[in-house]
């Protein structure tokens, strides 16, 4: 039998009524994960005892009506995120053997609720790639077509849900990392504002961008697990104390006020652009005209600076963050060291992968005495200004839309040779992470080949209700938009 459902509330309403069980929905993703896993390689551990038997315990729980808000739903996590007395590896090598010994945040709040956790998911090492082809795990292979990238690096985490292996994932998103692999899997994925969810127990990449998002195939599943998932703990200082409203009601609603809508011009006439996505850019954009909204073009002044920006921060943030990996205290330890120095070299140059290496080295270069005031400082100022420049057009606009990526995704191997393309492929995502505003990937659509493309909407910071109740509007309004 097939338990091909698209939200929680489907399920829900199956357990409910005993059509299903929370068991036999864990033993149907289980046997999608044995039949689809080989070829796409979404997930890097599964746990099929552990999940039969809480399934098990949830069904109890329902039948005894203390279930959770979460009872039916089936998650997956990213291999970033620590869930206690599992394994845990970042894709990464140098953490071989690697135990968690707690559980982040955002996982213990949806276990709180029920959840079932079925298995950890293939990134990129250390969340560091657009495409899940850096990863000590292999490559993950887009379920639309197994030729191509599933975007990264929540790859993984996208491929599971769009391949229906479970029902939702929890992914991070750095500079777009759980937004660009949504719209490469034709899902909603969500990156919240900047301290909105706790990064206790979330590796960390860059902590001043990194931010835990789920990956749905519904707004509504999006806006409960971030719910769950936000306010703040006694662990991250930098998690936000402001109280989380009502997402899952927001999205209930069924009447949105006209809004001043912003899109991005060089989002919708640059021919640089794939010209599907372009197309359907400019035909959303339409309907939200002949829906009575206010929709403006605007011209970023600072776009071409956003991205050597992030990439700046972000690879002098990582240097900082895996100095720890070191092969001392765990993970990888290189053999038979003839003193302390060949044991930190060693273990570091045979654990970490290329693109690692790569942007440790970036790092540590930008921070390097004689270039700190030279790269470091102009990108913190530059930051500061794309902020402000931000802060002023949201001022005016309650939202901006652009498109998620600049193509669909494109063939294994494309761009691996050339980092600058594959660079570019973030260039629509790095903005809200540069300046901690919240942002959503939407479905838009297919291209010619079949291949999902994805929109995305700004909003403002901590006004997450505003902007799933405006991307679910979209989603439930418009008709599907399809080239193929």
């Amino acid at each position: 039998m097939s338990y091909h459902y698209t939200s929680l509330s489907e399920i829900q309403t199956d357990l409910r009524s005993g059509a299903v069980s929370c068991r036999e929905l864990v033993a149907y993703y289980l046997k999608n994960i044995e039949e689809k896993n080989p070829v796409l390689n979404a997930f890097v551990a599964v746990y099929d005892q552990e999940a039969t038997q809480r399934a098990e315990e949830i069904d109890q729980k329902i039948a005894a009506g203390t279930a959770g808000r979460l009872a039916g739903m089936v998650l997956g996590i990213k291999d970033v995120l620590c869930y206690q007395n599992h394994g845990l590896q970042a894709g990464s090598a140098i953490l071989n053997g690697f135990v968690s010994q707690f559980t982040a945040t955002a996982v213990q709040r949806v276990l709180a609720e029920d959840a079932i956790i079925i298995g950890r998911q293939n990134c990129d090492e250390f969340a560091m790639g657009s495409s899940n082809e850096s990863c000590a795990f292999g490559v993950v292979r887009n379920a639309a077509d197994t030729s191509r990238v599933p975007g990264g690096s929540s790859g993984g985490s996208a491929v599971a849900v769009q391949a229906d292996m479970c029902l939702a994932s929890l992914g991070s998103d750095t500079g777009g990392s759980v937004r660009q692999p949504a719209a490469f899997c034709g899902l909603v994925g969500l990156k919240p504002t900047y301290g909105r969810v706790s990064r206790w127990g979330l590796i960390a990449y860059g902590s001043s961008f990194d931010c835990v998002g789920p990956i749905t195939k519904s707004v509504d599943d999006a806006a409960l697990l971030l719910e769950i998932m936000a306010g703040a703990d006694d662990f991250d200082s930098t998690v936000s104390q402001l109280p989380v409203p009502s997402f899952t009601q927001a999205v209930a609603e069924t009447t949105v006020q006209k809004h001043k809508v912003a899109y991005l011009r060089e989002g919708v006439e640059s021919e640089a652009l794939q010209p599907e996505i372009r197309q359907a850019m400019q035909a959303k954009l339409d309907w939200l005209r002949e829906q009575g909204h206010e929709v403006e073009p605007i011209d970023f002044a600072l776009l071409s600076y956003i991205l050597p920006t992030y990439y700046i921060l972000t690879t002098a943030e990582a240097s900082s963050n895996l100095s720890r990996f070191d092969g001392v205290r765990y993970g990888h330890r290189t053999a038979n060291p003839v003193d302390l120095m060949e044991l930190y070299k060693k273990s570091r140059s045979e654990g970490f992968g290329k693109e690692v290496k790569k942007r440790i080295m970036l790092g540590t270069f930008v921070l390097s005495a004689s270039y700190y005031d030279a790269y470091y400082t102009k990108a913190q100022k530059v930051r500061r200004l794309v902020k402000n420049q931000t802060d002023e057009l949201f001022k005016k606009y309650d939202f901006l839309i652009m498109p998620t990526t600049p193509t669909t995704a494109f063939p294994i191997g494309d761009k691996t040779e050339d980092p600058l393309q594959m660079y570019l492929a973030d260039i629509f995502t790095v903005q809200a992470n540069v300046i901690g505003y919240p942002a959503i990937s939407i479905p838009a659509g297919t291209d010619a080949q079949g291949l999902p493309m994805g929109l995305q909407v700004l909003g403002k910071p901590f006004g997450e209700a505003d902007l799933l109740a405006f991307s679910k509007y979209i989603v439930a309004k418009e008709p599907a938009n399809s080239l193929a």
